[in-house]
């Protein structure tokens, strides 16, 4: 029985304590048939009072053996489902001994590790902050097949158990206490398994105490059943949500919602049957793949420090200096005050500093009215916020990030003022989006000690932190950033220097081909609806209003003045003259000033009309639209990763996903290629490139892997 301990007490219960090869628990090779084994044995005790299943690791369980399933094949769809089948009646016999059974949850049980809980007439879990449990399957393109979906679904309703199964809600222990997932919490450790034994000891003998709700016959599933008319308008409805939500390019919420619905209309053994079957069939999608390999693999291998030298030591910020108090600045603050770093928050003035302090309040006031933080909490992360205008307070800084306007003089006159306040050793880290560090670094007199650190807007929200390499940056810096990134909770990639760098470059490509369509005379209003099919959050030329076309017009003039990039080497100019053309002549700058390429009023949005001007027919299928909106930033993200802009894969599909809007089901730019197959996207590559130009030329590195056989990993 590989990994999983049997005793047994005098009392007859026996207590099964997993604590499987490696660092957690999880469903592996070894785990099946050893769970079988113990079956068995239970099966054939006779005097036995009571399971309780626990675990000798600090998680519960961590669920299934993701490697396997990435592993599945279309060929193998069948196999597969048979072992799922075997692998779920084994539960099943283990759910129906006569016995109460108790699931002691010391840490989290997440996925798999839940359904293996919700095999147990009671749930006990240690109320601990490390404690979570939950179902977030659907966060990976699966549902979960062990009888997950199924069980919840019974257990609190289709209702109910929505936010748990189709958007993957994981919850703390007293969070899962009130919506009954499990029955109670021990506030120490050591107390788990004894309320564990007594609350067996004191089912001794009572029958229901060892029967699971389904099995009752004469309990209803909470809400109703799908057939029931009560329930009909909240299917209807949850049914359009869904489709709105996923545009039908994923198919894993959508099989969840058909099996809870299933799961109240059949027999309890007949549901889980289907549920079997539907996860076999999520399991060899495309998109399956794609988020597996991206929100698990390589977001760990990100968050991991696979992009950070090695053999450097861990380091923390204790004193940051952010110097510019609008939008980035103060958001920049906040989470780092959040983190628990002392903050100095200079701007040209004290009024000025002070507005950029009044937003963390302002976001800190709001998680106190959510009941998120208590006043006292709220009052010492505001306590950390040091507004000045004096240089002077920035004295012994260990990291200062500039964040002001994106003018290379401006950020010049600010290291030159600034960096000899540091403390010694101290890191300088310049929040820009488009200007590069090397040449920016000039005007320090310490360019090791010199990165970028390109935020998100808002900082608050967005997850990513790009960190960019300039040519002098050294590892001991870059290793300093990555581990302030870690400290207040963000995801790091690391991108050398280049124009744009990645992210920046990459979601440039993707509005340029929006407004360039437009310059074709392409309806605008299908554009941005193709785009928002693909999953995209906002549609191209709503991006390029609330990153402001004044704004997009000057950085690519800059660029050109500076020698960064060549008007000939444009390979959209007709949407560069179109944005230009907005601008100038008809005064048309951006969302902030409520005119781009929408009107913007009070809480409304239409599409400008004069956009007429350029609408034609045009003879081109929505194929095409949606390939050009989604190629050219899959073919840039190559780009960057053979010209080593990019060090390696993960930090690609993460960067795409969490700082520019990637699609989730694609599971990053250069994840995507993998699914959408390498010859085939060279194929079509081409096909584009016959039509609409250049651009969309295959980058050799695709051709190549493609000869051998390789995946971007």
């Amino acid at each position: 029985m590989h990994g999983l301990n049997y005793a047994k007490d005098a009392d007859g219960i026996v207590t099964i304590t997993m604590d499987m090869d490696g660092p957690v628990n999880s469903m592996n090779e070894h785990f099946s048939p050893a769970f079988e084994s113990i079956v068995e044995k239970l099966e054939t005790e006779t005097d036995l009072t009571g399971i309780i299943l626990t675990s000798a690791k600090k998680t519960f369980f961590a669920g299934g053996n993701l490697h396997m399933l990435l592993s599945i094949q279309d060929e193998q769809q069948a196999e597969f489902h048979a072992n799922v089948e075997h692998s779920k009646a084994v539960m099943r016999r283990y759910e129906l001994l006569p016995v109460p059974k108790v699931a002691a949850i010391n840490g989290a049980a997440l996925g798999g590790g839940f359904e293996l809980c919700l095999l147990h007439n009671r749930r006990i879990a240690w109320n601990d902050k490390s404690v979570k449990v939950g179902l977030p399957e659907v966060t990976l393109g699966l549902l979960p097949g062990a009888g997950g979906v199924v069980r919840m679904t019974h257990l609190l309703g289709v209702q109910e158990a929505m936010p748990y199964l189709v958007e993957g809600k994981q919850v703390s222990p007293d969070e899962a206490k009130a919506a009954g997932l499990i029955h109670d919490t021990v506030d120490s450790l050591e107390d788990l398994l004894a309320a564990a034994r007594a609350w067996i000891l004191a089912s001794k003998g009572k029958m229901p105490a060892a029967i699971q709700p389904w099995d009752d016959p004469t309990r209803k599933i909470p809400g109703g059943t799908a057939n029931s008319p009560k329930l009909a308008p909240m299917i209807a409805i949850g049914a359009a949500m869904m489709a709105d939500k996923t545009k039908g390019r994923l198919p894993a919420p959508v099989k969840i919602f058909d099996t809870m619905l299933e799961a109240t209309r059949v027999k309890f053994d007949v549901a889980l049957k289907i549920e079997g079957r539907n996860f076999a069939y999520l399991v060899t999608t495309p998109q399956a793949k794609n988020m597996i390999t991206a929100f698990f693999f390589n977001l760990n291998k990100v968050n991991g420090g696979g992009s950070r030298p090695k053999d450097i030591p861990a380091s923390k910020v204790k004193k940051l200096g952010v110097i510019g108090a609008g939008m980035m600045g103060q958001g920049i603050a906040y989470v780092s005050a959040m983190a628990g770093i002392e903050v100095v928050l200079k701007d040209v003035d004290m009024a000025g500093a002070q507005r950029g302090k009044a937003y963390s309040e302002m976001l800190l006031t709001k998680r106190v009215g959510r009941g998120k933080m208590t006043g006292e909490k709220k009052q010492a992360v505001l306590d950390l916020i040091k507004p000045t205008a004096h240089a002077g307070d920035l004295e012994g800084c260990d990291l200062v990030i500039e964040a002001v306007f994106e003018r290379i003089d401006l950020k010049n006159q600010v290291v030159k003022e600034h960096e000899s306040l540091l403390a010694d050793g101290g890191i300088w880290g310049s929040n820009t989006s488009t200007l590069p560090i090397t040449r920016l670094a000039e005007a320090s007199q310490r360019p090791d000690h010199f990165i970028g650190l390109h935020f998100f807007s808002p900082v608050d929200k967005m997850p990513l932190l790009e960190i960019v390499v300039g040519k002098d940056t050294s590892d001991e810096t870059l290793a300093r950033s990555f581990d302030y990134a870690r400290q207040i909770k963000k995801t790091p990639i690391v991108v050398e220097d280049a124009v744009g760098f990645y992210t920046s470059r990459t979601i440039g490509t993707h509005i340029m081909e929006g407004a360039q369509l437009v310059h074709e005379g392409v309806d605008p209003v299908r554009i941005e609806a193709l785009a928002r099919g693909l999953m995209y959050p906002v549609g191209p030329l709503t991006m390029l209003d609330e990153v402001s076309l004044s704004l997009s017009k000057d950085i690519y003039n800059t660029q050109v003045a500076m020698g960064l990039v060549k008007k000939e080497d444009n390979p959209t100019p007709n949407a560069t003259a179109l944005i230009a053309a907005l601008v100038d002549e008809h005064d048309r700058p951006g969302k902030k000033a409520g005119r781009g390429f929408f009107d913007y009023g009070k809480g409304t949005k239409t599409m400008w009309p004069g956009l007429a001007k350029w609408k034609k027919d045009v003879d081109i299928s929505d194929q095409d639209i949606e390939d050009r909106l989604l190629f050219r930033p899959v073919i840039e993200s190559l780009k960057c990763l053979e010209q080593g802009v990019l060090r390696n894969v993960p930090d690609a599909n993460i960067g795409s996903i969490m700082g520019i809007g990637a699609p989730p089901w694609t599971g990053g730019y250069l994840q995507y290629v993998n699914t959408y197959g390498l010859n085939r996207f060279v194929t079509r590559c081409a096909e584009l490139a016959e039509k609409y130009g250049p651009r969309f030329e295959a980058p050799a590195i695709v051709k190549t892997y493609a000869s051998e056989k390789k995946l971007f990993v």
